[in-house]
């Protein structure tokens, strides 16, 4: 039924009844389309109508804690811009920051507490928020020491939560919290924290100081795309690429898959699978005995590359070694040079070995500490404000175990959901069912949150109270503040006033544990601590929500020191593969820039995206060289089994030739079973795939150390792409006219 024009006699009939109404946006009527009023009942209080309001806040989009401008109009967040001011993105903002609105807006999000009678059954039955706190307090009131857990995920789950659960659980007498989520496992945080350990003596992440170098060597550091701080990194490297004195900045990528960082790069060398180490082994050899570097340096640092030999390196890595004469050259000849170790290379089982390599063509350069060079992420301004720890795959594995033989009692779950992020191997869903508890606080129904028994639903982070310790802050130490930008929408509850409820429900040691009476008391006494001397507490309070959160001035990068473990040479370590006939291929699974680890996989907007490199999108396909599909005997928009001892998935081919031809690349992203209607049943999870191997130094997941067999299904499937003309294929497919 068509609606009727709207008059001016119509309009104000219309609002006599709503009572409070806002003007119909826009000036002409559509009599195909349905007009609606919005009613101001819900604006803030100090807003006028038509009035926009910007909010200071932080997104949660992805780990690295941007700041970002909320716009809000009438009581609606309108749009989401960067933090001019915020020194880590400085303004910037990446498409799935942009797409926050549609976590806020979205139209499968949870509106109250439920419980399942049975868990997987999706037969929810709303609660009152206090009925709920009461069943966990019971469950709480008597349980055994180790028998109360907590994970979240890193970025997702925000420090100041991790803080008040770290405190809670302990009083309890449960295990420590865990922060695991996929984004950080490929990005390689535990791997690189490590190392920096080993190499420097400080647990930090590196910094690359890519906006003053002339030349960056990267090696599987997808740094415009999604590893640890694209948007800040894709910056600087804005700045790089506009050089000085006339002369612009190169950029050499090494990884067995064309990225889209590799695409912008000036050359892509396409290096064997978990080679990265050797080929930096082999540079750091020929810049010491070619003397192509600071001579001083050469002579401290030779006997790093005593171990080396060029022939074995150019063998292992496929790259000959007049070529990477030329490299190493090209890379000593720049004024400021930096080589990056990314996160590619942290998912085999040398990334140790392989990450000191390169950190040591720095080292050997004089690269570390100085413009365009390596720094450590700075330190937090204090202690309580260190970066949440992230979780190895270790702890993870050991939390299984607890779990599969009784021992957890309740688990409490945050911000990540190991159903789908684990290896199917890990067996993660089996060991849950042994959990007598399982309460999941997630906004909405994803496949751990389908396996709880109880869904207490956070507020999404345009709603919700925090802060984030940046980590890796780039030049200085940033605390970022979130702050609700609109009221609550649903009756959802902060996870942070759940456990300090919970906490004086049980009283005694928990309750002097979490003294505060709700969340906002909390951040105030906590952030309290950051301010500088002359200012009030409630000043500071003020400007901590107007400017978005904290950090010095001026810069204060952290130049790292290197350790006694530069005394030994450098050694070659061969990565260790899973699947390993003849006719296996390297598989390469990446972060997809629009759906990351596939917590974006319900906002329709990244959805539609177009992944940068084949213009795909709403599905699964996996990246085949032509020569490789030609001897498998498949084409484009083939459906291929493909197969793993660990598990097997089905995905529609994608003929790439900017791929090795021993080696398939899938996006991670999709294969949701639930997660709400724009996520669930597209796609295949290639994490269902992974050998559940361990790098043994760091505990993290060797997560790129997997072969796999492709196998013809018979079977095709259109993949969604916009590189060709759809017309062009359908006239194809039917004939000329007529």
């Amino acid at each position: 039924m068509k609606s009727k024009p709207i008059t001016r006699r119509n309009f104000l009939k219309l609002s006599a009844a709503a009572g409070a109404v806002a003007v119909v946006s826009g000036c002409t009527v559509n009599l195909q389309q349905t007009e609606y009023l919005e009613s101001y009942v819900r604006s803030p209080e100090d807003a006028l109508p038509g009035e926009d309001t910007w909010y200071a806040t932080t997104c949660r989009q992805c780990p690295a804690g941007c700041g970002i401008l909320v716009r809000v109009s009438d009581g609606r967040a309108r749009k989401i811009e960067g933090n001019p001011i915020h020194p880590l993105n400085r303004g910037r903002l990446c498409a799935r920051g942009h797409a926050g609105l549609q976590v806020l807006y979205n139209p499968d999000r949870l509106r109250s507490p439920v419980r399942q009678a049975q868990r997987g059954s999706a037969q929810f039955e709303p609660l009152y928020w206090e009925e709920a706190l009461q069943q966990v307090a019971e469950h709480l009131a008597s349980p055994r020491p180790e028998s109360v857990a907590f994970v979240g995920g890193y970025g997702t789950t925000p420090d100041h939560l991790y803080w008040l659960a770290r405190h809670f659980l302990q009083a309890l007498g449960g295990l420590p919290p865990l922060l695991f989520d996929l984004y950080n496992v490929v990005d390689g945080r535990t791997v690189l924290a490590q190392t920096s350990v080993d190499l420097f003596g400080v647990e930090a992440l590196p910094v690359f100081d890519v906006a003053e170098a002339d030349v960056v060597f990267s090696f599987g550091a997808h740094f415009l795309e999604t590893w640890l701080s694209p948007v800040a990194y894709s910056r600087a490297y804005g700045w790089m690429r506009r050089g000085r004195a006339g002369k612009r900045g190169v950029l050499v990528h090494f990884e067995p898959r064309m990225s889209m960082t590799a695409a912008n790069a000036d050359e892509w060398v396409p290096i064997r699978p978990g080679s990265e180490g050797w080929v930096a082994l082999a540079l750091g050899k020929i810049i010491v005995e070619e003397n192509l570097g600071p001579a001083d340096l050469a002579r401290r640092y030779a006997h790093l590359y005593e171990k080396v030999d060029l022939a074995e390196a150019a063998h292992v890595s496929d790259v000959p070694v007049e070529k990477l004469r030329t490299l190493a050259r090209a890379f000593a000849d720049a004024h400021h040079q930096v080589a990056i170790p990314g996160g590619t290379m942290a998912g085999h089982t040398n990334a140790p070995q392989a990450i000191a390599a390169v950190h040591a063509l720095n080292l050997v350069m004089g690269q570390v500490g100085q413009a365009g060079g390596a720094f450590l992420a700075p330190s937090p301004p204090f202690a309580d404000f260190a970066p949440s720890p992230v979780a190895s795959f270790t702890q993870m594995q050991d939390l299984v175990e607890r779990m599969a033989a009784g021992q957890i009692k309740v688990l409490f779950i945050h911000g990540s959901n190991p159903v789908l992020e684990l290896p199917a191997a890990v067996r993660f869903a089996e060991a849950l069912e042994q959990v007598p508890l399982v309460v999941s606080f997630s906004s909405f129904v994803d496949e751990t949150a389908l396996l709880a028994d109880l869904i207490l639903p956070d507020h999404t982070y345009l709603e919700g109270w925090g802060y984030q310790v940046v980590a890796p802050a780039m030049d200085r130490p940033v605390v970022s503040a979130q702050q609700p930008v609109v009221r609550p929408l649903y009756d959802t509850r902060a996870t942070a006033d759940v456990l300090l409820a919970l906490a004086q429900q049980l009283g005694g040691e928990v309750a002097q544990a979490l003294p505060w009476p709700n969340e906002v008391a909390f951040l105030k006494e906590k952030v309290a601590e950051l301010r500088g001397l002359g200012v009030s507490a409630e000043g500071f309070w003020t400007a901590w929500r107007q400017r978005g959160g904290w950090w010095p001035e001026g810069e204060a990068r952290e130049v790292p020191e290197p350790s006694a473990a530069w005394n030994q040479p450098l050694e070659g370590v061969l990565p260790d593969f899973s699947g390993g006939s003849e006719e296996a291929l390297y598989l390469l699974p990446y972060l997809s820039t629009a759906l990351s680890d596939g917590r974006g996989a319900n906002q329709p907007w990244l959805q539609e995206m177009p992944d940068p490199m084949t213009t795909a999108a709403w599905n699964t396909w996996v990246e085949i060289n032509p020569e490789t599909a030609a001897e498998l005997g498949v084409g484009d928009d083939d459906i291929v089994r493909v197969i793993s001892p660990y598990g097997e998935i089905e995905a529609i081919v994608y003929l790439y030739p900017a791929i090795r031809p021993d080696t398939v690349a899938i996006p991670i992203g999709q294969g949701h079973l639930q997660y709400g209607r724009y996520a669930a049943g597209r796609g295949s999870n290639p994490v269902d795939l992974l050998a559940p191997r361990v790098e043994v130094r760091s505990g993290g997941l060797a997560w790129a150390a997997t072969r796999v067999t492709i196998i013809p299904t018979g079977r095709r499937r259109r993949l969604a792409r916009l590189e060709s003309n759809i017309g062009v294929e359908y006239a194809r497919e039917v004939g000329p006219p007529g």
